[in-house]
């Protein structure tokens, strides 16, 4: 009876033990494919850690080139209000110039019709007497000098019209010669008229 018990007990350690071998090999596998599936998922974790450090990485780039593009921006604006401040003292400058070398233009009209009259008078002293010629072809050379100053000045104006910045200069270099030419121009009527009266009195 004892050894049919013992035989019993054996046995049932036996299919005990089968089932913990059973148990121990589920317990294994299970094991390993949680590793397995652990380690996949430990690789999707790296993948992402990569990705979010490319991304902090471009977004960090984005920050600062969007901060160098409003620097820029702001930049620019700063320079495009100066040089439409600029502009605008520039359209002043160039209305006042305009202004000036008109009046200029008016002055010199002025002048080609004084020399008009001085031709006129030329003219008559030419029908008048042999005496007269001499003096004549001086008023000839004073009034081609006249006209080659006019022209040097008239060069002046077309040549500053070209220079905004020298224009003024100009202009009040040919109002003073504009000024000098008159006085003299007023000499020469007055010899003119001189001759003229010695003429009719002589005559």
């Amino acid at each position: 009876a004892d050894v049919a018990a013992l035989t019993r007990r054996i046995m049932l350690m036996e299919e005990e033990a089968k089932k913990s071998e059973q148990n121990l090999a589920d317990t294994v596998t299970k094991l390993a494919l949680s590793s397995k599936e652990a380690d996949q998922v430990l690789k999707k974790v790296k993948v992402y850690e990569s990705k979010c450090m490319n991304n902090e990485v471009t977004i960090e780039e984005y920050d600062k080139n969007l901060r160098a593009t409003t620097k820029m921006a702001s930049d620019n604006e700063q320079k495009l209000d100066e040089l439409t401040r600029k502009l605008g003292v520039q359209e002043d400058e160039l209305r006042r110039a305009i202004e000036r070398a008109e009046l200029a233009e008016k002055n010199l009209k002025s002048i080609e019709d004084e020399l008009q009259m001085v031709g006129e008078n030329m003219k008559q002293l030419e029908m008048s007497a042999e005496k007269a010629v001499e003096r004549e072809e001086k008023l000839k050379d004073k009034i081609l000098s006249i006209k080659q100053k006019f022209k040097i000045a008239e060069g002046r104006y077309e040549y500053g019209e070209m220079n905004i910045t020298k224009l003024n200069q100009r202009i009040d270099d040919i109002e003073d010669e504009i000024y000098r030419e008159k006085l003299k121009i007023k000499r020469c009527a007055d010899e003119l008229g001189e001759t003229f009266d010695d003429m009719l009195t002589n005559y």
